[in-house]
């Protein structure tokens, strides 16, 4: 019996799909390769290169490799371009899991794990998100992984759907060196991306009321985020209960000044970044709790700001110029 990882050719896929092979879970990925990496799949490690909007690879998937759970990572991820392109947001993550759920179904599958999003929040008030702080989500990405969580509560109405979505905020890092973030809108991969090219990072926005004026925001390890995806599958497995919901967050949050002195350290590039005007719609602070989360998936931060820092620099430097830009 296997697990099928959905986007399993992505950054965070690929560490989730390690880390069910350290579990003894053996994992059958499924991704269209738009913006996976058929290397970040190991040799031995089935790839099916199918989009979920295509429902007979999808049942294939299941029937072929005995798959009795699936964690969904798969979609279209990036919450600024879902505002230009909506259709095409919510084709990927609401049509796609739809076809998803109803192969599954079909099957008699019982069990999901959803990458959910902090974006499903919005702009929270609050210093500290929780499970029961009020959803808002402000771009169709978050609307997507919303309806997502919606349709997985209906279901286990319906039909009883074993399943948990998991929230999480911004996720960095690499669990090894050929393993690394190719999104070209993360704050990792873009500074990365200008120091090795010999441009300087940019600060948006010095005036927010936070410490040092910067934005605050959560940043969470990639490999303790995938532990926590397998442990969500293993207590499945094992029968147990899990919420609905879990925040994997760290509880205090670095800002955007203290992720560039990270950097600067660890890099040894002494450079210091431009500043510029806040961008519309940035909100000053937003971390999460994951107190319900280390409570029931063993979630708990395992890096420092600095060993994240290097662990992605190191993954940037092997790629060399194969990285995505």
């Amino acid at each position: 019996m296997s697990w099928l990882v959905t986007g399993g050719a992505g950054y965070i896929g690929s560490h989730v799909v390690q880390a069910l092979k350290d579990a003894g879970i053996p994992p059958v990925v499924i991704d269209d390769l738009s913006t996976g990496v058929t290397d970040f799949v190991p040799d031995d490690v089935p790839l099916v290169n199918a989009s979920l909007l295509d429902a007979e690879a999808v049942a294939a998937a299941l029937r072929d490799h005995a798959v009795e759970g699936v964690i969904h990572l798969a979609g279209f991820k990036y919450a600024g371009v879902s505002v230009e392109r909506p259709l095409h947001t919510y084709e990927q993550n609401v049509t796609g899991m739809l076809v998803l759920m109803r192969a599954l179904k079909d099957a008699g599958i019982d069990r999901f794990v959803f990458s959910s999003s902090a974006s499903t929040y919005g702009t929270p008030d609050v210093d500290q998100v929780t499970e029961d702080t009020a959803t808002g989500p402000q771009s169709p990405y978050g609307e997507t992984k919303l309806i997502g969580e919606w349709l997985l509560r209906d279901a286990e109405t319906s039909y009883g759907l074993a399943h948990t979505s998991l929230r999480y905020f911004n996720v960095v890092g690499s669990g090894t060196e050929d393993l690394y973030d190719v999104s070209p809108h993360n704050l990792f991969p873009l500074v990365f991306d200008m120091l090795y090219r010999g441009a300087t990072p940019r600060i948006n926005g010095t005036d927010y009321p936070t410490p040092d004026g910067t934005c605050v925001r959560d940043y969470v390890h990639v490999s303790d985020l995938a532990a926590a995806h397998v442990a969500a599958a293993q207590r499945m497995i094992n029968g147990g209960d899990l919420e609905p919901v879990y925040n994997l967050g760290s509880g205090e949050g670095s800002s955007v000044r203290e992720i560039m002195d990270a950097i600067r350290k660890v890099t040894g590039i002494d450079f210091e970044p431009t500043l510029a005007d806040r961008r519309p719609g940035d909100p000053a602070r937003i971390v999460a709790n994951g107190e319900l989360a280390a409570r029931d998936l063993d979630w708990k931060m395992r890096h420092t700001l600095e060993e994240m820092v290097a662990s992605a620099w190191a993954a940037r430097q092997k790629a060399g110029d194969s990285y995505p830009s």
